[in-house]
């Protein structure tokens, strides 16, 4: 995440209740709002557990 609390986080680290709270108010426009409204699919979908594997195998 670029800015905010949750600053320096991967995405599909973000807590579920901020993804959610951006899908009710609206995800912000451009390629963000693209990866947030995916991690949102991908959570929604329970599908976490390939992105933290794929994570895994590629560390910082």
């Amino acid at each position: 995440m670029p800015f905010g609390k949750y600053k320096d986080r991967f995405l599909i680290d973000l807590p579920e209740y901020y993804i959610v709270w951006y899908h009710n108010k609206g995800f912000p426009k451009g390629k963000l709002g693209e990866m947030l409204e995916t991690i949102y699919t991908v959570k929604l979908n329970g599908l976490e557990d390939l992105i933290r594997n794929i994570k895994k195998q590629y560390p910082k």
